[in-house]
Formats: C-alpha cells, structure tokens, sequence
C-alpha cells in the first residue's frame, strides 16, 4: 500500500521559533532595512570624512605654498636691499682707499653720497668715520663737528678685525635721523695696512615694514628678517629692539635651519608663543633669515567653519534619515509583532485542533500527521519506527454500570498514565477514539515498543480503578505492537495503523490485558 501524502503546509505555517513564513520574512525585511540605514549613514559619513581630510590637506598644502612663496619673496628683496649696498660701499671704499683718507675731496665724496641715497630708498645715509671715529663726510649737507662712533659695535669690530667683507650689524637708531637702521659697514685700510676708518650705509628699518605690509596675511601672521645668529633685524608685527627677541632657541634655528638652508615648518613661536606655519629660507649671499609664518587658524579656521557646516547639514540629513528609518522600522516591527500574535493564535489554534478536548493527548488528526511525518524520516535516516495501540477493556460495561462522567473521568486516568510511561519527548500519545488509544514511537525496534506497552498497561493497572463488571474488577488494558523499518520496506500510516490494530485484536482475543507483537511473538500478562 502506498504512502498517503501529507498535507500541504498552511499558508501560516508556524516555525519552530514561533513565527510564521511571513513573520521570519517581516523579520528578515527588519535587519535589511536597518542593515541598509546604518551602511548609507556610514557611508554618508565616511565620503564626508574622506572629503573634509581631502579640504584639510589642501588647505595646508596651499598654506604650505604661501609661506613658502612669501619667504622666497622677503629673501630675495633684502638680498637685493643688501647687495646694492654692498656694490655702492666697495666702490667708494676703492675710491676712499686710493685717493687717502687725508686728500679726499669731501665736496665730491659727499655728491657721490648723496646721489647714491637718492637712488637707493632703502637707504638711510652713507656715511665715511676717520680712525678715531669722527665723522669725514656723510650724504648730508652738514657734518656735525662733533659727531664721533668710535662706540659703535661696527666700528669697535673693524677696528680689532683685519676682513674686507661686509659686516651686517644689529638694529641701532640713527643719531643723524633719530630712526631705526640696520647697519652695512666695511673697514678702510691705509697704504700700510692699519686701520683707516670706517665706510657705513644705513638700511631703513620702515624700508622692510613697508614692504612687508604689502602681504595680505592674516592678524597673527609673521614676517621676520633676522641675522644667522638668530637676533632679530626686522619683523611684522613690529617688535622694538631690545631683549627677547633673539630666534637662536626656537625650533627653526635649533632643528631646521642647520638641516636645510630653506624650508617649511609647523612650529610655535618664541617671541609671540603663536603655533604658526613658517617658510624659512637662508640668504644665500649673507648672513640673514627670513621667516614668513601664517597662523594655524588662518588656513585651519576657514576649513573648521566649512566643517562645521557640512557637519550641520550631514546631521539633518542622518537625523531626518534616521527619523523616516524609526518610522519604517516601527512599522515593520509592529507588523513583525502583530505577525508573531498571529503565529502565536494561529499555533493555539492549531494546537487545539490536535489535542483531544477531554484527556489533553493528541487527537487522531495529530497522529495522522505525526505519523506519516515519522514515516518519512525513518525513511530517510534508515530507522526503526513502532507504533501501539491500546484499548480500555470492557469499557461499555463500565459506562453502563457508572455512567459517562465516570467513564470521561476513567479515560483521563489512563491519559495520564500512558503519557507518565513515556520517557522521551519524541514520542507521541494520542486518543484514537472513544477508549481507544495509540503511542507513535519513533528510532523503536519491536522489543523496545513491547517493554513501552507493557510498561502503559503496568501503569493503567496501578491506578486500580473499580470496575465491577470486569473479570479482575479493576480497570485494565489491552496492546498492540507493529514496527517497521520504512527505508527497507513498504510502509504507510494506515499500513502500521492496521497492523497494530490486528495485534490488538489479537491481544484481546487472548483474553484481555495483555499486549502482543504479532506472529511469532511472545505475549506477556
């Protein structure tokens, strides 16, 4: 006999987990959605991250380029300033030297002076000292009598030091004009060697200001012309001459300068303590620095306030993003919930319609299902499956003597004790009809079935319940026991159903309260 095909699944089919196909796929809708929002979220984040870094780095770049650009600049404008100096000063000391300090024609020397000045507006004054540091000749109209600069760190120098070269001194005020110069000054030589004086050509401190406030940089920025030493010649913003203001210990002294002769550095500045990024670059020709710093907040604000903006709207947009996915999200998990009820109900209800109303075991519709669900996978693992059926002997004598309430409550006590025999969650009690009963036990030979059916019958015969019309005036059953091994022969639920239920028949035949197995095998009292 062929197998009866089993029914098909509800389209509310309940899972083990108790939700229904729909609600694992709700379930399944839920994590997507929330999976898809967190990874447009990061992803929103992410490329707005790459692009702020990106902004950032340019920004420094072209910070990096100014700077770079501005020291250039200030560099090749004082070596300008100086060597123009230093051309003008060698050819007069040539002229000074060959013509002799004493035979010099000061009318003409001081032309020469003045039309140099003239044309040369970084200059100040030129200015000619006799050894004794009197004042010869200057490129003004009147030489004071009693000028002398014998005290002057340039002339004390040249006259302890032999070098024909220039010497670039520190920022001194003029005593002719009263301003702030830097001195240019070189030794004249007698014929013999000694020493003959001094030639000096005075820069215009306000000469580099100006130029230097032509650069549009920003209210912290810095340009700065210092001697290789470190003192500090010119700088914007201005700074008086005078202590503190010497770079030797700041980090582009002490870590750049002896590295590279030009370069950029993010440093802090000693004179101000403002963090600034400088372009440095070492005269090439002269003893001098230039500095030229923009402060950090120069590049690194404009690129923090469009931060902040982006910052703003990326917010709207996750919040409002985030604010429709609550709502989307909300809805799915109300519907996952109401799905999961439904499940729940649905699984009640079915539950219910499986479980026999009056001794709470399974009805025959669940051991129909149960068994050709058992059937099919003892056939696919290759296992054993056995099945028992049970009958309350003499059961109508005992409605009649004690009437249905008697007899429901009877077959209730039995309920109780064929499912107290059972020892494994896998087997299945069911009612087969009014005081019949069946025990699907799966992975059970023949003999393990008959110990479980005798162990149901010890049970039923324990519970000693009255029945005066019985032989053994006590409540009693009668089994029988099939098995087969699906995989190796043709089985069907009606197939073992019949089977059992011959063996029952045979059971009672026998006289009652006794299971038997079938031919061949034993029966047991």
């Amino acid at each position: 006999m062929s197998a009866s095909k089993p029914a098909p699944p509800s389209p509310h089919a309940v899972h083990a987990d108790g939700l229904p196909r729909r609600g694992r796929s709700n379930s399944t809708v839920f994590r997507l959605t929330l999976g898809f929002m967190l990874v447009v979220v990061l992803t929103f984040m992410g490329v707005e991250g790459w692009r702020a870094w990106r902004d950032y780095r340019q920004a420094y770049a072209m910070a990096q380029d100014s700077v770079r650009n501005l020291a250039q600049a200030t560099a090749q404008h004082a070596e300008d300033a100086v060597r123009q100096v230093d051309v003008v000063t060698a050819g007069l000391r040539e002229r000074v030297e060959g013509d002799g300090l004493q035979h010099i024609d000061t009318a003409r020397i001081h032309a020469v002076l003045a039309e140099q000045t003239q044309l040369m507006p970084q200059l100040q004054g030129l200015f000619i000292y006799a050894p004794n540091g009197d004042w010869v000749v200057t490129n003004q109209y009147v030489t004071p009598e009693t000028a002398n600069n014998a005290d002057r760190d340039y002339f004390i120098y040249h006259r302890t030091h032999a070098g024909r070269g220039i010497r670039i001194g520190n920022v001194v005020k003029s005593r002719s004009s009263r301003e702030l110069v830097i001195p240019i000054s070189r030794r004249l030589d007698n014929p013999d060697g000694s020493f003959g004086g001094v030639l000096l050509g005075t820069l215009k401190v306000s000469y580099f200001l100006d130029y230097y406030g032509d650069f549009q940089i920003d209210d912290k920025g810095a340009l700065v012309l210092a001697m290789r030493s470190g003192e500090v010649l010119v700088r914007r913003p201005f700074v008086a001459p005078g202590a503190g203001q010497s770079l030797a210990d700041s980090e582009i002294f002490k870590r750049y300068l002896p590295v590279s002769s030009e370069g950029v550095a993010e440093v802090k500045a000693v004179i101000d303590n403002t963090q600034r990024l400088y372009g440095y670059r070492a005269l090439t020709s002269y003893p001098l620095v230039v500095e030229a710093g923009l402060s950090r907040e120069s590049f690194v604000g404009p690129w923090r306030h469009d931060l902040f903006k982006t910052g703003m709207v990326l917010l709207l947009l996750v919040v409002g993003l985030s604010g429709f996915g609550v709502l989307v999200l909300g809805q799915l998990r109300a519907r996952m919930l109401l799905e999961k009820e439904i499940g729940i109900a649905h699984q009640a209800l079915r539950d219910m319609a499986l479980t026999d109303s009056l001794t709470g075991l399974g009805n025959r519709g669940k051991l129909d299902l149960a068994l050709a669900r058992e059937i099919e996978r003892a056939r696919r693992q290759d296992a054993p499956l056995a099945l028992i059926m049970l009958d309350v002997d003499y059961f109508k004598r005992f409605n009649d003597r004690y009437g249905h309430p008697a007899g429901d409550d009877c077959l209730q006590q039995v309920a109780q004790a064929i499912q107290g025999a059972l020892r494994r969650s896998t087997d299945c009690a069911a009612r087969y009809g009014g005081e019949e009963f069946a025990v699907l036990l799966p992975d059970t030979h023949l003999e393990g079935a008959g110990k479980v059916a005798d162990d149901i019958l010890r049970a039923i015969r324990a519970l000693d319940i009255e029945h005066a019309d019985h032989p053994e005036h006590r409540v009693t059953a009668s089994a029988g026991v099939s098995s087969s091994m699906p995989a190796r022969e043709l089985t069907s639920p009606l197939g073992m159903i019949k089977a059992a239920d011959a063996c029952l028949y045979v059971a009672k035949h026998r006289g009652r309260n006794r299971w038997y197995a079938g031919a061949g095998c034993a029966d047991s009292e």
